[in-house]
C-alpha cells in the first residue's frame, strides 16, 4: 500500500483511488486545502495495485515532439474566450462530431475546480479557459476507462501529472484515446482559491483592492462567471475578471458569450495586481510536488501539449496581434489533421522553451511559503495574509525570516 512519509512524493492525481479494487483508498483534504490518499488499512488487500499507478514513483522517460507549431483559431469568436489560441477547442469540436465524449476542468456551483465530460458542444464551453487551481479528478479515470472499452473516442485533457496518472491507471494503449495536457507553472491550493473567492464576495474593495466596474450596483452582486484570462485588456495584459449581477440568483454562466443581459464584468484586475493571482505566479500556494514535477518534459505522455506561444512577436510577428497564439506539440506527426480550422506555422522546439521554461523545468519554491500558510490558519482576513508576506517594509522582512529560521 501507499505510504506517504513525504507529501511532494504525492501529485493528487487520483490514480491511487481510481485503481483499488476494494475502494478502501480515499483523497482527503489536507491543512493546505490539496487531496492526499488516505487509505482504510482494514480493508486493503496489500495488492500494490495503487503503487504500481502512482505517476512520480514510477515516472516515464522524457519525450520530446515530432512537430511543433505556433497556432491560431481562425474563429476569432472561440479564439476570443480562449486563454491564448483557441486550439483545444478544436480538437474538442473534432471529437464531440464523431460521437465522442471530452474530459476537462470546470467550475462546479461553488467555484470549486473539478474534472468532469461533456458530450455537446454547449458543455465544452465549461472547459474553455484556464482554471489556475488544482482540480478534483473525481471518478473521471474510471469512467474514461468505461467509454473508452466501450469504443467511443476520449479527449482527455488535464495538467501533466494527471495525464501521466491517467495512463498509469489505464495501463494499455488506446487507440480512441486522445491526451492533451497543458504547460504548466504549477497548480495552487483549492482552500487559496476558496478563501479568496469568499473574500471577494464578502468584501470586494478589502480583498482585492480594486472596485466595482458597475457603480449602480448598491449590493454584493450574485457571481456568475470568473475568469482567469480575461482578453478584454489583451492576450499578454490579461485580467482576472469576474461576471454577474446584482440580486437574485443565477445559474453559472458556462456558455461564451453570456446569453443572459443581466450579466455584465463587475470586477476586472490586470494579473500582477490581482491577489490570487500574484501570489500563484510567485509559487506561494503550489502543490508541493510542484516544485519538483514528476510529469514535465514529455514524461506525461500525452499526445499533444498545449500552451501560450510567449514571445511570438520574436519568431512569427504576423501572429502577433496580442489576441492569443497557442504552441502546440505533437508527439505523434499522426495527429496534424486535428488542427483543420486552425492557421499554423511550424517553429523549432527552442522557439518554445524560451518563452515557456514550465516545459522542462518546475516552479521554484517561494520563500514565503511555509509563512503564508501559517497566517492562513490564523489570520481570518486574507488581504492582511498578503500584506504581511508581500510587503516589502523593513519590519515585514524582518518578520518573515525570523519565521523561516526559528518557526512559528
Amino acid at each position: 500500500m501507499i505510504c506517504l512519509l513525504d507529501k511532494s512524493l504525492c501529485c493528487g492525481c487520483g490514480a491511487c483511488r481510481s485503481i483499488c479494487p476494494k475502494h478502501c483508498i480515499g483523497m482527503k483534504e489536507d491543512a493546505e486545502g490539496f487531496l492526499y490518499p488516505e487509505i482504510d488499512t482494514v480493508n486493503c488487500v496489500d495488492c500494490g495495485l495503487c503503487e504500481k499507478v502512482c505517476p512520480v514513483r514510477n515516472q516515464a522517460e522524457s519525450k520530446w515532439p515530432s512537430k511543433v507549431y505556433a497556432a491560431v483559431n481562425s474563429n476569432e469568436d472561440v479564439r476570443r474566450y480562449s486563454s491564448s489560441g483557441g486550439v483545444f477547442t478544436v480538437l474538442a469540436e473534432k471529437i464531440l462530431s464523431e460521437g465522442g465524449v471530452v474530459f476537462g476542468a470546470r467550475f462546479n456551483e461553488h467555484w470549486d475546480v473539478i474534472h468532469d465530460y461533456c458530450e455537446t458542444l454547449v458543455g465544452l464551453a465549461a472547459f474553455r479557459g484556464s482554471k489556475y487551481v488544482q482540480s478534483d479528478m473525481g471518478d473521471c479515470y474510471r469512467l474514461a476507462e468505461i467509454f473508452l472499452k466501450k469504443g467511443r473516442k476520449v479527449l482527455f485533457s488535464g495538467v501533466s501529472c494527471q495525464i501521466a496518472g491517467l495512463h498509469r491507471f489505464l495501463r494499455k494503449e488506446y487507440e480512441n484515446l486522445l491526451t492533451v495536457d497543458v504547460i504548466c507553472h504549477g497548480v495552487p491550493s483549492p482552500l487559496v482559491w476558496r478563501k479568496y473567492v469568499e473574500a471577494i464576495q464578502a468584501c470586494p474593495l478589502g480583498i482585492a483592492g480594486g472596485k466595482w466596474i458597475l457603480s449602480s450596483l448598491n449590493e454584493i452582486p450574485v457571481i456568475t462567471s470568473i475568469t482567469f484570462r480575461d482578453k478584454s485588456t489583451g492576450w499578454k495584459k490579461y485580467s482576472f475578471s469576474v461576471r454577474g449581477h446584482a440580486g437574485g440568483q443565477e445559474e453559472l454562466n458556462t456558455v461564451f458569450p453570456p446569453r443572459t443581459t443581466k450579466d455584465e464584468i463587475i470586477f476586472r484586475e490586470i494579473h500582477h495586481e490581482n491577489l490570487f493571482m500574484d501570489g500563484f505566479l510567485k509559487n506561494v500556494y503550489l502543490r508541493p510536488s510542484c516544485y519538483a514535477c514528476p510529469a514535465k518534459s514529455g514524461k506525461a505522455k500525452s499526445d499533444i501539449t498545449l500552451g501560450d506561444f510567449w514571445g511570438i512577436e520574436n519568431v512569427i510577428p504576423k501572429f502577433d496581434d496580442d489576441g492569443g497564439c497557442s504552441v502546440v506539440l505533437l508527439y505523434k506527426s499522426e495527429l496534424l489533421p486535428l488542427l483543420g480550422g486552425v492557421r499554423i506555422e511550424e517553429v523549432a522546439y527552442e522557439e518554445v522553451r524560451w518563452g515557456n521554461p514550465a516545459l522542462e523545468k518546475s516552479a521554484t519554491c517561494s520563500v514565503n511559503r511555509n509563512y503564508f500558510f501559517y497566517l492562513l490558519d490564523k489570520e481570518k482576513n486574507l488581504g492582511n495574509i498578503y500584506h504581511l508576506c508581500f510587503d516589502a517594509s523593513l519590519m515585514q522582512r524582518i518578520r518573515r525570516f525570523i519565521f523561516r529560521k526559528y518557526g512559528a
